[in-house]
């Protein structure tokens, strides 16, 4: 879903959460003389209003600490879908298997013991890194592609979602938040429909706050979450209706229905795979061949083509 900003660094960079001051300072050291980008914090507190401003490409986390501990920071990080995906290792010094267990049980994906070995810490992270790019890559084929997919977890709650999907859930339910964890409301009991009984039917039909969308499971390799493209009926139809009343291109008519929708430049270039400036360019043609000066003007114009 559409996040927090990462860092600009093309380099990696790595949020080290310790409340030991001596333990921080080891772990930056060696994270900055292998030429990543390190941010610390000393708290699971600290942690997660950290994660509200930028988000790393993985997170060292201790797992003991007082206060939020480290186990119940991690499910925080993992309950909400911007953080979600950011691959947490565990440091600990517990040898209790059960602590383990239960650290892995949260959504950590690796855990090493104190005292740390260098070696054997930058080799997992190496790893769980380039998962984390191979992982986010095809994310972001999909959704430059066209894709209008979301994941829902075993409980029901959305794990990620791409950029067409997300405006889409954004006209469903005008109170839905990229943030959140649910699915705009009405959407769950289809979801669950074809989850559990996917013999029943490929796919289900439905109208949400005027828009009729169709839901269809689609095929996944990971057991933990269900994947279903979402995709309203019509949308291509409504591009049509723009062809045929202006002298607009196929991508300037798809400019124009989206920003008829209200979303920003950023959010349209997402949706539809080109650059925020791709579609300003887009945007200045539409203008001009309407005869508009403005967003307000040009979106007058297309739903007056809608509606008829």
């Amino acid at each position: 879903m559409i996040a927090t900003d990462r860092p600009s660094s093309a380099r990696d960079c790595i949020l080290v959460v310790d409340d030991n001051p001596e333990s921080l300072r080891f772990l930056v050291d060696t994270l900055e003389a292998e030429g990543m980008d390190v941010l610390i914090a000393r708290s699971g507190e600290a942690t997660l209003e950290l994660l509200g401003e930028v988000l790393p490409h993985l997170i060292l986390m201790d797992a003991v600490m007082p206060g939020l501990s480290g186990l119940e920071t991690t499910r925080r990080i993992k309950a909400n879908p911007a953080s979600a995906h950011i691959p947490v290792i565990f440091m600990t010094g517990l040898t209790d298997p059960d602590h383990v267990i239960a650290a892995l049980e949260t959504g950590g994906v690796d855990y090493v013991r104190k005292p740390v070995v260098v070696g054997e810490l930058l080799a997992r992270m190496r790893v769980h890194l380039a998962n984390a790019r191979a992982s986010y890559r095809s994310r972001l084929a999909l959704g430059r592609a066209g894709r209008s997919l979301a994941a829902i977890g075993i409980a029901g709650d959305l794990l990620w979602c791409t950029p067409q999907a997300e405006g889409l859930f954004q006209r469903l339910d005008p109170d839905w938040d990229s943030n959140s964890s649910r699915v705009p409301l009405g959407l769950a009991p289809a979801l669950a429909q074809l989850r559990g009984d996917p013999g029943h039917g490929s796919n289900v039909t439905l109208k949400l706050a005027g828009i009729e969308i169709e839901v269809a499971l689609a095929e996944s390799d990971r057991p933990e979450e269900a994947l279903f493209k979402i995709t309203e009926v019509g949308e291509a139809s409504k591009v049509d209706v723009l062809l045929r009343n202006t002298d607009l291109t196929r991508r300037e008519a798809e400019v124009l229905l989206w920003v008829s929708y209200g979303k920003t430049n950023r959010t349209v270039s997402e949706i539809l795979g080109i650059s925020p400036r791709t579609v300003n360019k887009h945007l200045e043609q539409v203008f001009r061949k309407l005869g508009v000066e403005t967003r307000a003007a040009a979106t007058a114009v297309a739903v007056r083509y809608l509606s008829e």
